[in-house]
């Protein structure tokens, strides 16, 4: 059986590699993002099945028709809610079995099971005490941030609303968390779908009790949600009058398969709760699969679903995460949070301050030591991108000095340890003081101005020292990077232009409930924080205004157009942060409540250069009790360059923004609307020009609508410079393996460079290599002759997370009218790769010598055209996809 392997899916703190370094050929071992074999199909209701007979279910029509068929399959699990999702989780065993049941009458769609690992996030220390060093000095700080603090005063606590936590379970028995299920407790219900043993390798074994004192993810989300007053670290709920229902879908360890996500967003609705959140998901910007569906299927019924972004800010941008891709669900950022707990450094041979580094534990280094300096320019932008030069001398007995730049801090590390480098320090060039990812390297940031210092005191000759105290020189200070953007949160859009994330919400330095056998209360970081904080905002939202189904509908409109906006940096002058990463700003949850003019919209997708659509309405509704004088004003948003220059990749995150913006015309710009009244707003936005389209340069900003001081509201834009038509998809460069991709690896595991046979018997078989750049909607490998006369647009020398595992039907049959002789493999909505991946590139295996559909390929010489849709390209012309031609493999079996 032939297998795709693909990566890049799943979530994951990236720890960063080299930029484009240059990796070994591959071991051609399968590691597939999709379970195994197991599908999810859906299937019509059964009024609209022809030939039922008499049948009361559609799932039965479908089974018997499989069942004359021959076809094979076992039903793992049924999903029959009308109106939300009727299907089934199944597995098959052939590609034939999957075409057969693609092709049965009353089946709708067919896609293959993801798997999702446990979120990884940024931050995660479990406190030991009140004096524990990384104890915030606040508890409370989020709860200014968003005007949470102002409701709860007012005595809005989310009282009556009911909001399902679909995690890792939680520590019901935790004083902060009730200390009991069930009945009228705080947790009233729940379920676990899996058990504590299960890996996503093994079968589940589900029960009644949600219970988890082994993980704790989904304890420290429902603190952040409704921990309640009174606890010895004074860790306050946003919402800790509503109810919890926890609904366990992982183990102790290991990943979950997405029919139980599936499973679980189903029995949250039919268990009546008003919201449900998922702090989970993985790469991938597509909103294609079985779990974005049903999740966007329920938001439409007025359920408020918010689904945290991602951590993957390092990996740029188009980037989204699933399944937040889903168009109706509130999709949350991360923001750090405004108070943190850093450590001090102390400086000897010279006179100066304690140097604040960004590290809540102390820098693992118990000596003290001199500094080495690698550069005398602090101007430098590639300091330790290179190889260093053979003057370095060995750096083990130092502590080094580098400058932030360019290429990733890993990059800069081990270039460092090449030399013998145990520990640095990377002061800042203006990026933001902030953690950042060191992968197992032993560094940490400064700030400019102290590594400046450090530069300057060591090439004036100063014998300088430092040393790392390990108690007592903790500082709780305002965050430098208080109300900016988390670095690790995911940059979007979404690969076909939506509006992605939605908004953000604290999720960096976050305390809150931890399992009681864990040790209690824990501070982290990731949007997994950020995505509760959201869903206890909507509770106090349901609580004022109704929960309705057309005000859960509205929320999203309504947390966007009253967002505060974020900046990029502290620095006056700085653009606003990109709407690719920010969403429409920082919830503020009072202006939301209380906010008397109302926006119909809160985004305006203005798309690319190709299919632009710049002239846009919205209207303004005034919902007070007086008549008010709007006047709206354009405000731009930093446009994130989100492909590096002269290159076919994504910029690293952080994007880099440029100063160039678009323009707006608004018409009216002033008018006076009476209680109750509404006003028609057009805006005319024009693009920014001036800028290199093949930056792909992703502008925003906002159209400010403003009443009187307290009175601002916004609608969100996003346009695109370029089209999306021609952003390259497949790496055609040999950035990644030194030589270029795509390529075959043969049975010994090197590249194939010239015309090679394959028997098929112990391990003799080839391997198709490619790694892309961009998202596809679809991608198709096809065998074809080898005399075939085609001029690829890829010259000859790419994880999936679509809906096939095994090909769709080849349609057309033939390629630059020559004959394709049968289709080997085929997926659709595939993410780009990345290179902060544990394996940037897809592998393919043809293990046998078999067809898609199972037939035997005959005996013969042939090449493999590989072929993938840019997007917004037409799937029927051939002009749309790129395609690769590969040398001749010869089919001896």
């Amino acid at each position: 059986m032939k297998s795709a392997v693909f990566f890049a899916l799943l979530p994951t703190l990236l720890s960063a590699v080299s930029v484009h370094a240059v990796l070994p050929v591959p071991q051609k071992i399968a590691n597939l993002p999709t379970i195994s074999n197991k599908f999810i199909i859906e299937v019509e209701d059964i009024a609209t099945i022809p030939n039922k007979r008499s049948f009361k279910r559609s799932l039965d029509v479908v089974y018997d028709s499989l069942k004359s068929r021959a076809v094979k399959f076992d039903v793992t699990k049924e999903f029959d809610t009308a109106g939300i999702f009727v299907g089934a989780a199944v597995t098959l065993n052939t590609a034939e079995d999957v075409a057969a049941v693609a092709n049965t009458e009353g089946v709708t769609a067919i896609r293959p099971v993801k798997s999702f690992k446990q979120p990884v996030l940024a931050k995660m220390h479990v406190l030991t005490g009140l004096d524990d060093v990384e104890l915030p000095p606040s508890a409370l700080s989020t709860h200014i941030m968003t005007g949470v603090d102002k409701l709860q005063a007012e005595g809005n606590i989310g009282k009556g609303i009911k909001i399902g936590i679909i995690d890792t379970g939680i520590d019901y028995k935790h004083p902060a968390l009730g200390g009991a299920f069930g009945g009228s407790s705080l947790v009233y219900t729940g379920y676990d779908f899996v058990g504590d043993a299960y890996t996503g390798d093994n079968d589940p074994v589900p029960d009644s009790d949600p219970y988890d004192n082994c993980n704790g993810h989904g304890t420290h989300v429902a603190g952040i949600i409704a921990a309640q007053p009174g606890n010895e670290y004074n860790v306050t709920g946003v919402a800790y009058g509503a109810k919890i229902a926890s609904y366990r879908i992982f183990g102790c360890t290991g990943v979950v398969s997405e029919d139980v996500i599936v499973d679980a967003l189903i029995r949250g609705y039919k268990d009546g709760n008003d919201i449900l959140t998922l702090s989970l998901g993985g790469p991938d910007g597509w909103a294609a699969s079985s779990s974005a569906v049903v999740a966007n299927r329920l938001a439409k019924l007025g359920k408020i679903l918010t689904i945290a972004a991602g951590n993957d800010g390092s990996a740029g941008s188009w980037y989204a995460s699933s399944p937040a891709t889903a168009h109706d669900v509130i999709s949350v950022g991360s923001v750090e949070n405004t108070v943190i707990s850093l450590q001090t450094a102390i400086v000897h041979g010279a006179i100066y301050r304690p140097i604040t580094y960004f590290g809540t534990d102390p820098f693992a280094v118990l000596d003290e030591r001199p500094i080495y300096v690698l550069t005398n320019s602090t101007t430098i932008t590639n300091d330790a991108c290179n190889p260093l030069p053979d003057s370095t001398p060995d750096l083990s007995k130092y502590i080094v000095i580098v400058r932030r730049g360019t290429c990733t801090f890993v990059t800069k590390l081990a270039n460092i340890a090449a030399k013998g480098g145990k520990a640095s320090l990377i002061y800042d060039n203006g990026n933001g003081f902030a953690g950042i990812s060191v992968g197992a390297y032993t560094a940490t940031l400064i700030q400019a101005a102290d590594g400046e210092f450090l530069v300057n005191q060591f090439f004036a000759g100063v014998n300088i020292t430092i040393s790392f105290p390990q108690t007592g020189d903790r500082i709780s200070a305002l965050s430098s990077t208080g109300g900016l953007m988390s670095t690790f949160s995911t940059f979007g859009p979404e690969n076909d232009f939506s509006f992605k994330p939605a908004l953000s919400a604290p999720g960096g330095n976050i305390m809150s409930t931890y399992p009681l056998a864990l040790g209690g209360f824990a501070v982290a970081s990731g949007t997994s924080m950020a995505t509760p904080f959201v869903a206890g905002a909507s509770a106090l939202l349901l609580a004022a205004k109704g929960k309705t189904p057309a005000v859960a509908r509205a929320a999203r409109d309504l947390f966007e157009t009253t967002a505060t906006k974020v900046p990029s940096s502290l620095t006056d002058g700085d653009p606003y942060q990109t709407l690719t990463q920010a969403g429409a700003g920082l919830i503020n949850a009072y202006d939301a409540i209380h906010g008397t003019t109302l926006v119909s919209t809160g985004e305006l997708i203005l798309n690319d250069t190709a299919h632009f659509n710049g002239i846009r309405t919205f209207t303004v509704t005034n919902t007070g009790k007086t008549t008010k004088k709007y006047t709206l004003s354009h405000v731009p948003a930093g446009t994130a360059l989100t492909v590096q220059a002269d290159s076919i990749f994504t910029s690293f995150g952080p994007v880099p923004l440029s100063t160039t913006y678009a323009s707006a015309i608004i018409f009216p710009s002033t008018f006076s609307v009476r209680p109750g009244g509404s006003q028609l707003v057009i805006a005319t936005i024009k693009p920014p020009t001036g800028l290199d389209a093949s930056r792909y340069p992703v502008y925003s900003g906002f159209i400010d609508i403003t009443s009187s001081a307290t009175d601002i509201t916004h609608v969100s834009y996003l346009g695109l410079v370029g089209s999306l038509k021609n952003k390259q998809v497949v790496d055609n460069t040999d950035a990644t393996f030194g030589v270029k991709t795509p390529i075959l690896i043969d049975a010994v595991g090197d590249w194939q460079t010239a015309a090679t046979n394959y028997t098929f018997v112990d391990g003799d078989w080839p391997s198709l290599l490619w790694k892309l750049a961009f998202g596809t909607p679809a991608l198709r490998v096809d065998l074809v002759d080898s005399a075939i006369k085609i001029t690829p647009t890829l010259s000859t020398r790419g994880l999936f997370s679509g809906w096939f595992s095994f090909p769709h039907p080849n349609k057309g049959g033939s390629f630059a009218q020559v004959k394709v002789v049968g289709p080997l493999a085929s997926f659709d909505y595939i993410p780009r790769h990345s290179d902060l991946d544990d394996a940037p590139y897809s592998l393919f295996n043809l293990e046998t010598p078999t067809f898609a559909n199972g037939t035997t390929i005959r005996k013969g010489t042939y090449r493999v055209l590989l072929r993938v849709l840019r997007v917004t390209g037409d799937p029927t012309r051939e002009e749309d996809y790129e395609s690769w031609l590969s040398p001749i493999l010869g089919i001896s079996a």
